[in-house]
């Protein structure tokens, strides 16, 4: 379907929500094109590095203003499901991770970037996902931002744990970037959200436009830098990547059925565990390690939103009468990352 039919469905003058649902839904041919083109032209994107934090401080504004406090109230309600999934965030990806960076034969920096993909925090893409396939929306949402909250502290731990044999991790670095990044501006949107709520309304339909924009600089970037090293090791990047966040999913839907939690919940926790922010872990690998350090969080920026969406397609179309669980307070920015 072209841009033009699209969005004449939507209707004149075309509305910024229709720009946005247009890329939100063809997010994944957008960033390969773009990043075939910087495949192709190198130098002419390799320059934009130090643009990548910025972008994604943008993105996590974003994220931030399509939450409200209370969505932070099923840590009172289900202390138990979340404390779960918030664990098996932090241990399945970055074991993971760690198996897959000892079992494949990577270079240094792009088994750390692996590592570092696998110590991110949830993308915000996956709140969408799982509504989608008729999850547990409000245990999504609360992952998601628990495990953003308790990045700065547990992602430097992780990646100075398990990469410090690839590569000299700076944890306290990280640390400061992660706050810098990811804290401040997810705060200061939810922040926003509260006072200037009628503000934030007119501004969340451009987000998802917003959010592809930004993720699809950082790959370009990304790619750029990293054109030698695509095309030495890029195949086996794919596959670590694709392995990576299957056995995401897998695992995450049998640590929900084997502590006994509903459909609904064992489908927001494998989505959530397989699903990344993965445009975090780019601006950290690019910030702190080098742009081939970058590359695996780039291509799994395309590829957990590809198996995502047929995940939550699968499972959309599987027990039709079960409850779709909690219904989503807010449309989350779709990167994501994300």
């Amino acid at each position: 379907m072209s841009l033009t039919s699209y969005l004449g469905k939507v209707g004149t003058p075309v509305s910024v929500a229709a720009v946005s649902g247009f890329v939100g839904r063809w997010f994944a041919l957008i960033v390969v094109a773009a990043g075939g083109i910087a495949l192709l032209v190198p130098d002419t994107f390799a320059g934009g590095t130090v643009a990548v934090p910025y972008l994604l401080m943008v993105i996590m504004l974003g994220m931030g203003m399509t939450l409200r406090v209370s969505d932070f109230a099923i840590v009172a309600r289900r202390p138990w499901a979340l404390l779960i999934g918030v664990a098996a965030q932090y241990v399945v990806m970055p074991g993971l991770a760690w198996l897959l960076t000892q079992t494949l034969d990577l270079p240094a920096a792009v088994a750390a970037g692996i590592i570092l993909v696998g110590a991110a925090p949830g993308g915000t893409a996956s709140n969408v996902m799982v509504y989608l396939a008729k999850g547990d929306t409000a245990l999504s949402v609360a992952m998601t931002s628990v495990s953003t909250l308790l990045a700065p502290l547990l992602t430097p731990l992780l990646v100075l744990w398990l990469a410090g044999e690839y590569l000299p991790v700076d944890a306290g670095g990280l640390f400061v970037s992660i706050v810098q990044i990811v804290v401040v501006p997810v705060v200061l949107g939810v922040v926003l959200r509260a006072v200037v709520p009628r503000v934030v309304e007119t501004i969340l339909p451009a987000l998802p436009l917003i959010s592809v924009a930004g993720i699809t600089a950082v790959v370009v970037v990304v790619v750029a830098a990293s054109s030698e090293t695509i095309l030495s090791v890029g195949f086996l990047v794919v596959v670590a990547v694709v392995l990576h966040n299957l056995l995401g999913y897998g695992v995450g839907y049998a640590i929900g059925k084997s502590s006994r939690m509903p459909t609904t919940a064992r489908r927001a926790i494998a989505i959530e565990v397989g699903m990344q922010n993965s445009g975090l872990a780019a601006g950290l690998a690019t910030i702190h390690f080098s742009p081939a350090a970058a590359l695996p969080a780039a291509i799994f920026s395309v590829w957990h939103n590809v198996s995502g969406s047929l995940l939550a397609s699968y499972w959309a179309r599987r027990d039709p009468d079960e409850a779709r669980g909690a219904v989503l307070s807010a449309a989350p920015v779709q990167e994501t990352g994300r």
